[in-house]
């Protein structure tokens, strides 16, 4: 039988569990990611959002359940993780292999606004820039999963709002799928087209975000979605006018 392309997942993964010490973090989770499609998950501390991330990044073979993913899988963490005593061309380019690996590297920091940047040392790039550069690094393999953990969390908010509109544009121009993991509701309804909340090791709530980008914080839709994902992470929305 022929699959359709309403079929087609780069993600799938059920009934994924994971312990801890004897404390259950997931417990028997259940999610799709679709192709080109950006998911924003949020839950509050310890409630296994990176553990889910590291799990479909390949970096924890511990869970129980099934995991699927299709294509390549990318991460770029909260810290940028770059190798301080390789340039960043160098970090870039790390793992690939092949004569047009340089020149490949190259187009990517050029897509993150940082080709004259190729022979720096990571330690004098400022937070914003060695974020790029790992997303650089990240999409230059041209990954059908683009996995997020944090990754502006540590930016100042005028830093933050430039690595967003770039996030964008980036996957606007690569389409791979994206789990994006992050505290941040408002974060969450700008950038995504479905915001997950994960609760007792499951996704317990889903809200689609039918918007056009950009998106303004204050306009009704995202006001009215912001108060209802507040409410499920357990924060009343007056408190956090």
């Amino acid at each position: 039988m022929a699959t359709r392309a309403a079929d087609l997942k780069v993600a799938t993964v059920r009934g994924l569990t994971r312990d801890f010490d004897g404390r259950r973090v997931l417990d028997g989770l259940d999610l799709d990611i679709a192709p080109g499609e950006f998911t924003a998950l949020l839950g509050r501390s310890g409630s296994g959002k990176s553990t889910l991330l590291r799990i479909l990044a390949g970096l924890d073979r511990e869970a129980r359940g099934e995991v699927r993913v299709e294509g390549e899988v990318a991460v770029a963490f909260q810290e940028p993780r770059l190798v301080p005593w390789k340039r960043v061309l160098a970090n870039v380019v790390l793992g690939l292999r092949g004569p047009a690996a340089v020149d490949r590297a190259r187009s990517s920091l050029a897509e993150v606004g940082l080709e004259g940047h190729a022979g720096a040392w990571p330690l004098t790039l400022s937070g914003g820039e060695a974020q790029r550069v790992s997303l650089a690094r990240a999409l230059v393999r041209e990954p059908g999963l683009l996995l997020l953990d944090e990754p502006f969390s540590a930016l100042d908010a005028l830093t933050r709002i430039a690595v967003h509109q770039l996030v964008l544009d980036l996957w606007a121009r690569h389409r791979p799928g994206i789990l994006l993991v992050t505290h941040d509701v408002d974060e969450a309804l700008l950038l995504a087209d479905r915001v997950l909340v994960l609760d007792e090791g499951r996704v317990a709530h889903e809200s689609a975000v039918p918007l056009a980008r950009p998106r303004h914080r204050d306009h009704s839709d995202l006001v009215t979605l912001r108060a209802e994902l507040l409410r499920r992470l357990g924060v009343n929305p007056e408190e956090t006018a």
